[in-house]
């Protein structure tokens, strides 16, 4: 097989995913197009020689409807030859477009792609797609009598089976705020980040970022999950889930060159990383958030490593349940897991997700100089995908 490479992966501000976020006034086709100018641009690649484009998007409804991919590659300026397509694997979206490309690399049916995402909350929020509407269907329903719940009732029956009281849960919020802000202000994420011009200005650094958000102001925050119908779903909840202790409503792109090694050295360029292994999992739909250990193991596996042969690991922040599970299970060093901070401050734009993480990934390991980095994303309906890059 070819050997995939990361070229260099780029990611937008996150944005306030509400009406007059910082981002909200755009499109999310002219959001994501930016950034893949940038990249192009960045990198110098000739736009004609990408083969496709693929990108994750969740809400595939409104303004994100009808191919984003497609219409993100014509509005970047790229050659109407490129083609593009969009894809969904829920939170894990733009990383399974990753996926796809990195395959699709290795097999030799591509040599040159970009893979990305793009989502904007302050549009399209969660569930907005089939708001009144019945996703599921009959066979579904007759599977689960109990029927299948939103993930952020997942989240708080995770928390409940494993025992996170509300203090862990809040604590760790305010240690991933107070390491992005760290991480923001000493221009760590300058290496990543494409400043976005807007029609209020040009927004430079992630505005989810709390800083000086402490267990006081988060202890004050209510269980934004609990109702009389949600106890009667999960008898067994907590009510422990909060706004403050989970991932906010985020606008943001992101969007990655993946080519092969040979190609790379052909146009002299310089990859950044290597693509080591890769994993998709299923896993329960209804606690829903726990795949994220058994696509660990299974990718480290694949990618025959242990968990104390990696140097860095982005476990995605949907809630904080999620990295406290994924830490425990796996007995991880918690200094390598999301060391800049994670969504809960930096934003969970759905789609993008998967390569925003990509890139502040690739950044902590060439900042200190690790070899090995893992990233991994709980998905809707039971699902997580995980994936190893090797800095280079």
């Amino acid at each position: 097989m070819n050997e995939a490479v990361l070229v260099d992966v780029v990611r937008t501000p996150s944005g306030k995913g509400k009406p007059g976020g910082g981002l909200s006034a755009l499109h999310p086709v002219d959001l994501l197009a930016g950034a893949i100018g940038e990249l192009v641009t960045r990198t110098g690649i000739d736009p004609g020689a990408i083969e496709d484009v693929i990108v994750g998007v969740l809400s595939q409804a409104g303004r994100q409807a009808v191919n984003v991919g497609r219409n993100a590659a014509l509005a970047a300026g790229l050659p109407e030859t490129v083609p593009g397509t969009t894809v969904d694997r829920q939170c894990g979206s733009a990383l399974q477009a990753t996926q796809f490309a990195v395959s699709g690399v290795m097999a030799g049916f591509y040599d040159i792609v970009l893979a990305g995402g793009v989502e904007m909350m302050s549009h399209n929020p969660i569930n907005h797609a089939f708001m009144g509407q019945d996703p599921w269907g009959e066979r579904i329903a007759r599977r689960y009598p109990g029927g299948l719940i939103g993930q952020g009732l997942s989240a708080e029956l995770v928390a409940a089976r494993y025992g996170y009281a509300r203090e862990e849960l809040d604590s760790f919020a305010a240690l991933s705020h107070q390491r992005a802000t760290t991480a923001r202000d000493t221009g760590v994420f300058d290496v990543e980040i494409v400043p976005v011009g807007t029609p209020r200005g040009e927004l430079r650094d992630d505005e989810t970022i709390r800083s000086g958000t402490g267990l006081a102001d988060l202890a004050r925050l209510p269980a934004v999950f609990r109702s009389d119908e949600a106890a009667r779903r999960i008898p067994e909840a907590t009510w422990v889930v909060t706004a403050g202790n989970s991932s906010p409503l985020t606008d943001g792109a992101s969007v990655a060159l993946i080519m092969s090694a040979s190609r790379a050295a052909q146009l002299g360029l310089r990859p950044r990383a290597r693509f080591v292994a890769g994993a998709v999992v299923g896993s329960d739909p209804v606690e829903m958030l726990t795949g994220v250990v058994p696509a660990t193991q299974r990718v480290l596996d694949r990618a025959g490593l242990t968990l104390a042969d990696v140097d860095a690991y982005e476990v995605n922040e949907a809630f904080a349940p999620v990295p406290l599970y994924w830490r425990d299970q796996l007995h991880a060093d918690p200094e390598r897991l999301n060391p800049y901070g994670g969504a809960i401050a930096l934003g969970h734009a759905l789609g993008s997700s998967g390569t925003r993480l990509l890139a502040t990934l690739l950044n902590r390991l060439e900042r200190t100089g690790g070899r090995y980095g893992l990233e991994t994303l709980c998905e809707g309906q039971g699902m997580a995908n995980a994936i190893v890059i090797e800095r280079l």
